[in-house]
This record gives structure tokens, C-alpha cells and sequence, in this order.
């Protein structure tokens, strides 16, 4: 069985640079969201806003206590969607190199394989 060669380093850099900008718009966005959601419910000026929005996206915690319901209620949907869209993110940064890891891999195995 006959595999196919890992692709040059250009391409594998140019697919990281794609995944890259892609994380860069998600994380952009749900920065936003949650900026926007914590001014809005909450009260909070932009720069705290944005502040409680980034330490929520990447699993610190919240940095200004929630007071009303509606607050409350954001803050609980935005923790939530944080946690699935850190770990989304992530494995879209990563996939690359991941992918290139598990080629190498089947290469070296397809290579022992042959040997024997």
C-alpha cells in the first residue's frame, strides 16, 4: 500500500497561517460577544467589559462580580460557550501540526512495515 508524501514546509506553513486567521476572526468574535454582552447586562465599562470577557474566554474567571439576574444568566451562558469555543479553537490551531505529526507517524510505520 502506497502512501502519499508529507506536503512541502510552505504548505504545511501556509495551512497554519490559515488556521491562524481563522482562530484570530473566532477569538475576535467571542471577545466580542462577551464584551458586548457584559456591558450590556452587566453595566460594565468597555475596557472591563472586555476584560471580564477575555478572563472568561480562557478559563480564569470573572474579574467583576455579576449583581443582577440578567448579568447572572450572560454570565452563565457566555462560561459555557467559552468553554467549548476555547477548546474549538484550540484544535483548529493545532490541526496542522497534528495532522502532520500523524502523517510522519504513518510514514515511519508504512516504512517498518515494508522492512519486514
Amino acid at each position: 500500500m502506497r502512501h502519499a508524501p508529507l506536503p512541502p514546509p510552505r504548505v504545511f506553513a501556509l495551512h497554519l497561517l490559515r488556521n491562524l486567521g481563522i482562530t484570530a476572526v473566532l477569538v475576535a468574535a467571542s471577545l466580542g460577544l462577551g464584551a458586548a454582552g457584559y456591558h450590556e447586562f452587566a453595566g460594565l465599562p468597555w475596557l472591563d467589559a472586555t476584560l471580564n470577557a477575555s478572563m472568561i474566554l480562557t478559563g480564569m474567571g470573572p474579574v467583576d462580580p455579576l449583581t443582577t439576574p440578567a448579568a447572572q444568566v450572560f454570565g452563565i451562558a457566555y462560561s459555557l460557550f467559552s468553554g467549548v469555543a476555547f477548546l474549538s479553537i484550540t484544535a483548529i490551531l493545532l490541526a496542522p501540526a497534528v495532522h502532520r505529526l500523524l502523517h510522519r507517524f504513518h510514514l515511519e510505520r508504512a516504512k517498518a512495515g515494508a522492512e519486514d
